[in-house]
């Protein structure tokens, strides 16, 4: 064996390695009271069927990847957030599991988790796939694969690699209050009904970074359009990715 087919299969036997530890992590965080077990399969492409409606998203930052996943029965994440599934956006319901399997690729940021075609990634060289299965069979699928050149090991989260991702755009989210609703109760709304909210009048309002919060601040208002004046930073914005 040459240098250079021992260091291509070590590179090879590398990525795979972070796949699975990325596949392992998103069963541990998906909904559902039974964690999945994770199935390597051999053959992605005949697999390809099933992601032409995936939930999918491009992680950049210590290692790129992008990543896709299929579940069966999107139910399950419904009944888990606690909303009618007509009502349910899947994308930021599975975002946490996403989150927890492209973590264990190293400093970074996941886009957008959007509703879309990843046949083209399933078949796509580097790309493993992985079944989702419990004991009543299997309930979705998920695929990652590596971007080329991306580094080999975890770096720290110095201002010269943050500024690979510097142009990523991340949703920041002001939240004034939140409160739980009957799905009956969710239903009967019509123009003219009151939500009563789990915070008081005058309360701080808190701002999320892709969902985690970073800061409270106040509600103003600008030229007509509202907006947010910082009072507390909490956790900065390096931390939060």
């Amino acid at each position: 064996m040459t240098s250079t087919t021992a260091t291509a299969s070590a590179s090879t036997t590398t990525d795979y390695a972070a796949q699975v530890a990325a596949a392992e992590a998103l069963a541990d965080s998906l909904p559902g009271a039974e964690r999945p077990t994770v199935v390597h399969h051999p053959s992605p492409e005949v697999l390809s069927g099933p992601f032409t409606v995936a939930l999918a998203a491009e992680f950049v930052g210590a290692r790129a990847a992008d990543v896709a996943l299929v579940l069966s029965d999107r139910s399950v994440l419904a009944e888990a957030a606690g909303v009618d599934e007509a009502l349910a956006e899947p994308g930021e319901m599975v975002r946490p599991a996403l989150e927890a399997a492209t973590a264990t690729l190293g400093v970074g940021v996941l886009g957008e988790v959007r509703e879309s075609d990843a046949s083209a990634l399933v078949v796509a060289t580097g790309t493993a796939v992985f079944e989702l299965t419990t004991q009543a069979g299997s309930i979705g699928w998920f695929a990652i694969r590596l971007h080329a050149g991306a580094m080999q090991r975890p770096v720290i989260a110095t201002p010269s690699n943050m500024s690979r991702i510097s142009n990523v755009e991340m949703a920041l989210t002001v939240e004034i209050g939140r409160t739980r609703m009957a799905v009956r109760d969710l239903l009967a709304l019509e123009p003219g009904a009151v939500v009563e909210l789990d915070r008081s009048a005058g309360t701080p309002a808190d701002i999320l970074l892709n969902g985690r919060l970073i800061a409270h601040g106040d509600i103003v208002v600008i030229d007509q359009d509202y907006a947010v004046r910082i009072t507390r930073i909490l956790d900065s914005p390096e931390a939060a990715l």
